[in-house]
């Protein structure tokens, strides 16, 4: 079995040209041909933390949302959801607070395919590597089931060496850099990360370039195409 997972920091819709238009975010997901999003930053980041994008024009494009919404109006666990193809349950859902100053968070969903159940996290992690190397941990060990294939991914946030600093905290975790992804108009720095246990191979992982995508957010999606191994 093989799916398509991919991330994208959404910027809260804020394009280039310094506009907010959430169509234009959800035109680039539609074209990342993906089973799971992982999204960031799908919340207005001050007062009610109303949410960026529409749910209604998210199911007319064939998505579930998995997400545990940090205010009423809010789509995201501190800006962070999950989309979901339609024919993939979604069995459960549960947020994660993670070691901050500013607040940060990662949203798990237990998915199933086919009689395959699998754990998908999306996370958004610190800008400071002391924190970022605590987060990384605890969605080390946090991140899934027992025995269940899992994929984490999201915007990290690291650029200046092997992620987490010490590999030791992700023995059980393969990591995927699929390449430079911020900024949008011109990257530099390879920020969106995937990792997924041993169950998985990865038949590729790219950073999805086109026109729209590099106006849409201040990131570029990435996108990864694992196949699930047969035990």
């Amino acid at each position: 079995m093989q799916l398509t997972f991919a991330s994208y920091n959404i910027h809260k819709g804020i394009g280039a040209d310094g506009q907010r238009n959430p169509s234009r975010i959800l035109d680039v997901i539609d074209e990342l041909e993906a089973d799971v999003v992982a999204l960031q930053e799908v919340d207005i980041r001050f007062g009610d933390r109303q949410s960026v994008l529409d749910l209604g024009d998210i199911q007319k494009r064939g998505w579930q949302v998995a997400a545990v919404p940090t205010k009423p109006d809010s789509m995201g666990w501190h800006g962070n959801a999950l989309l979901v193809r339609s024919g993939i349950d979604i069995l459960d859902i549960a947020a994660e607070n993670l070691p901050q100053i500013e607040p940060r968070g990662a949203v798990r969903a237990r998915l199933r395919l086919e009689q395959a159940e699998l754990c998908v996290t999306a996370m958004h992690l610190d800008l400071s590597g002391l924190l970022r190397k605590r987060q990384f941990s605890h969605l080390c060990n946090a991140s899934r089931a027992p025995g269940l294939p899992a994929v984490m991914l999201g915007d990290c946030n690291e650029w200046l060496k092997p992620f987490g600093g010490d590999r030791g905290l992700a023995a059980h975790w393969q990591m995927v850099t699929p390449g430079k992804s911020f900024p949008a108009r011109r990257p530099m720095l390879e920020l969106d990360r995937v990792m997924h246990t041993p169950h998985w191979d990865c038949v590729s992982a790219t950073v999805h370039s086109s026109t729209s995508a590099r106006q849409a957010s201040d990131h570029l999606p990435i996108r990864a195409e694992l196949t699930l191994l047969k035990n």
